[in-house]
C-alpha cells in the first residue's frame, strides 16, 4: 500500500515531469516559429524580426540543456556501452554507484563552472536583445547540470543506501569546486583512469568528455568556467539550430504513417527490378537517416515494416538483418543530413561545398549496398513486385506531400529563398503540417507532443557531449596537440597518398569508439592541419571523415546500428555483427574510392563554382 507521503511526491514528481515537457515543447515551437516569421517577414514586409536569429541561436541552448535534464530523468544520456552488465550480478549494483557518483562529481563541477560564467556574464551586463540580459539566457545551464548531477546520484539504484552512495560523487564535486587547488598535488592520470573505468562501466559519453576537460584545465591551472564558455559557444551557433530543427522534422515522418506510404512507392517503382526489395530499403533508408541524422531513428522506425517484406520475398534472413542495419547509415552525406552540419561549423568550410561533394559519394554508397542487394536476389531466387502503371500512379499521389519535403530543402539549400536555420524551421513545420494536418496520422495535442519532447530529449543527450567536448577540443588545441600531431606526421609520412590510408585506418578506429557527433567535434581540429600540410581539399578531407564515420555505426565495439538493430530485431548482437560482415567489407572498399579518387567529392562543387 501507497502512503500518503509517497503518494505527494509521486504527484509532484509527475507535475515536475509535466512542467519540464511543456517547458520543452515551448522552446522548440519557438525555434521553429521565429525563423519562419523571418522568412515571411522579408518576403511580406521587407524585414524580419529583430534580435529573432539571435534568440533561436539561445533557444538551441535551453533546448540543449532541458534535453539534457530530460534525458537524464528518463535514463536515456548517451553511453559508450552497457558495461555493468557484463559482470557479476554481485558486482552490478557496485558498478552503477560507481559511474553514478562519478558522473554526478563531473556534472556537479559543471554546474559550478556555469554558475561563474552566468555571474560574470551577469557582471559585464552584456545584452542579448533589448531588455533582456545574457546572463538571463544563460541560467538553464547551471540548472540543466545540476538536474543532471542530481538525476544520475538519484538513478544509482532503487534503494536509498545506493543513492546515498552516488551522492558522495554530489559532495566530491562541491569539494573540487570550493578547493579546485587541491588537484594541482596530484598526477592527472588517476583521475583519467577513473573516468575511463567508469565509462566503460556505462557511464554517459558527456561525463568522459567533460571530466577529462575539467581535469585537465585544473591540472593546467585554469579555471573551469572554460569549459562551460566552450559549450555555450558552441550550442549558441548560428548553424546549430539546424540540429533539433531538422531531428524534428525526421521523427515526425517516423512516427506518422509516411513510412508505409513511402515504402508503397518505392515498391511501387523498383519492386519489379532483380533484388527491387533490396534496392527499396537502401533507398527509403538513405531517405529517413538525411532527416534523421543517423541517429537509429531509421531503423527503429522503418525496421518492423522492412524486415517482413525482406522475408516475405524470400531473402534469407541474415541477408536480410545485415541489410537493414547497414541501409540505417546511408544518407548521412545528403541534404540536410545533421553531421555534415556540424562537420561544417566545427571545421568552418562552407556547408553547402560539403553537400555538394557528398552528393556523388553518397549515391556511390547506396549503389554498393543495392547492388549487394540485388546479388543476393539472383543467388536465392527472391521474388518480385510487377510494375504496374495505376498502383506507381497511386503510390506517387499518395506520398506527394512527402516528396515534396525534400524538394523544399534543397530549394532553401540551394535556392536563395533562406538562410540553412530557415530551411530546416520550414521543414519542420511542413512535417507538422502535412503528417498532423493533411493525413492526421498525429493528433496534434497527443502524438506531436510527445514527438517533439523526444526530440528534446534525443537532441539535448547528443548537444550536451558536443559542447563539453568542445572544451576538451580547447584544452588539446591551447597544449599545442593539433600543430605537434601535424608535425609528427609531416616528419614519418611523407606521401599524401599513404597520409590518407593512415587517415583511414585512424578514422575506422576513431568510429569503434566514440559516436560520430563527439568525434567531429574532438578529432576534426586535430586532423585539419594536417590535411592541410598535406595539401588534402578542404571538402574532400570532409567527405572522407564523414565516410569513415559511417562505418562506425557498423563497427564493434560500439556502433550504434548493431545495438539498435539488436534491440529493434530480437536477436543477439553476435548475430547482428556476422549479419553486417558483408555490407562491412563493401562499403569500406567505397570508403577508399572516395579517398583516393578526389574528384568524387570536389568536381561537382568546382563544376558550380561553390
Amino acid at each position: 500500500m501507497i502512503s500518503r507521503g509517497e503518494a505527494g511526491s509521486r504527484t509532484w514528481t509527475a507535475v515536475l515531469a509535466r512542467g519540464e515537457d511543456l517547458l520543452a515543447v515551448a522552446a522548440l515551437a519557438a525555434m521553429a516559429l521565429l525563423p519562419a516569421l523571418e522568412v515571411l517577414g522579408r518576403r511580406l514586409l521587407g524585414t524580419g524580426i529583430p534580435g529573432g536569429g539571435v534568440l533561436v541561436q539561445h533557444l538551441t541552448l535551453w533546448i540543449a540543456f532541458l534535453g539534457a535534464a530530460l534525458a537524464s530523468r528518463e535514463g536515456r544520456l548517451l553511453s559508450l556501452s552497457a558495461g555493468a552488465s557484463l559482470l557479476p550480478s554481485n558486482l552490478q549494483a557496485a558498478a552503477r554507484v560507481l559511474t553514478a557518483g562519478v558522473g554526478a562529481a563531473v556534472a556537479t563541477l559543471l554546474a559550478w563552472a556555469s554558475v561563474n560564467l552566468v555571474l560574470a556574464e551577469r557582471a559585464g551586463g552584456k545584452p542579448l536583445v533589448t531588455g533582456l540580459p545574457l546572463w538571463v539566457a544563460e541560467t538553464i545551464m547551471p540548472i540543466g547540470f545540476a538536474a543532471v548531477a542530481l538525476r544520475l546520484a538519484w538513478r544509482a539504484g532503487p534503494t536509498w543506501p545506493s543513492r546515498a552512495l552516488a551522492g558522495f560523487g554530489l559532495l566530491a564535486g562541491g569539494l573540487l569546486a570550493l578547493a579546485p587547488e587541491a588537484l594541482a598535488r596530484f598526477p592527472a592520470w588517476p583521475g583519467l583512469l577513473l573516468l575511463l573505468v567508469a565509462t566503460l562501466l556505462g557511464a554517459p559519453i558527456f561525463v568522459a568528455l567533460g571530466g577529462a576537460a575539467l581535469l585537465l584545465f585544473l591540472r593546467a591551472g585554469v579555471p573551469i568556467a572554460a569549459v562551460p564558455v566552450e559549450t555555450y559557444r558552441l550550442v549558441a551557433s548560428a548553424t546549430l539550430p539546424t540540429i533539433p530543427l531538422f531531428t524534428l522534422a525526421g521523427y515526425l515522418l517516423a512516427e506518422s504513417g509516411a513510412p508505409s506510404r513511402l515504402i508503397r512507392l518505392f515498391r511501387a517503382l523498383f519492386g519489379w527490378l532483380p533484388g527491387g526489395t533490396a534496392v527499396v530499403t537502401a533507398l527509403l533508408c538513405a531517405f529517413f537517416t538525411t532527416f534523421t541524422g543517423g541517429s537509429g531513428v531509421t531503423i527503429l522506425a522503418l525496421g518492423g515494416l522492412l524486415l517482413p517484406a525482406l522475408l516475405e520475398d524470400r531473402y534469407p534472413e541474415r541477408f536480410s538483418l545485415g541489410l537493414l542495419t547497414a541501409s540505417g547509415s546511408l544518407g548521412l552525406l545528403f541534404p540536410p543530413c545533421l553531421p555534415v552540419i556540424l562537420f561544417g561549423v566545427v571545421a568552418a568550410t562552407p556547408i553547402d561545398r560539403l553537400y555538394l561533394g557528398g552528393l556523388v559519394p553518397g549515391l556511390l554508397l547506396v549503389a554498393l549496398v543495392a547492388g549487394w542487394g540485388v546479388s543476393q536476389a539472383l543467388r536465392s531466387g527472391a521474388g518480385r513486385v510487377p510494375f504496374e502503371w495505376r498502383e506507381a500512379a497511386a503510390a506517387i499521389w499518395a506520398a506527394k506531400w512527402e516528396l515534396g519535403l525534400p524538394v523544399l530543402v534543397l530549394l532553401g539549400l540551394f535556392g536563395g529563398l533562406a538562410t540553412l536555420v530557415e530551411t530546416a524551421a520550414v521543414a519542420a513545420l511542413y512535417a507538422l503540417l502535412v503528417e498532423g494536418g493533411i493525413h492526421r496520422d498525429l493528433r496534434l495535442r497527443g502524438d506531436a507532443l510527445r514527438v517533439m519532447v523526444e526530440c528534446v530529449t534525443l537532441v539535448g543527450g547528443v548537444l550536451i557531449i558536443l559542447g563539453v567536448a568542445l572544451g576538451f577540443t580547447s584544452y588539446l588545441v591551447d597544449a599545442g596537440v593539433p600543430a605537434l600531431g601535424a608535425a609528427w606526421v609531416r616528419e614519418v609520412i611523407h606521401s599524401r597518398w599513404l597520409f590518407l590510408l593512415a587517415l583511414n585506418l585512424f578514422l575506422l578506429v576513431v568510429g569503434c569508439l566514440m559516436d560520430i557527433f563527439s568525434a567531429i567535434v574532438v578529432v576534426v581540429p586535430l586532423i585539419a592541419p594536417m590535411g592541410e600540410a598535406f595539401g588534402v581539399d578542404p571538402v574532400h578531407l570532409g567527405i572522407i571523415f564523414l565516410a569513415n564515420l559511417e562505418l562506425g555505426y557498423l563497427t564493434p565495439p560500439v556502433g550504434m546500428n548493431l545495438f539498435l538493430a539488436s534491440y529493434r530485431f530480437g536477436r543477439p548482437l553476435s548475430e547482428i555483427c556476422r549479419a553486417v560482415g558483408p555490407p562491412l567489407l563493401l562499403l569500406g572498399a567505397g570508403v577508399l574510392l572516395i579517398t583516393y579518387l578526389p574528384a568524387l567529392s570536389t568536381a561537382l562543387p568546382a563544376l558550380l563554382g561553390r
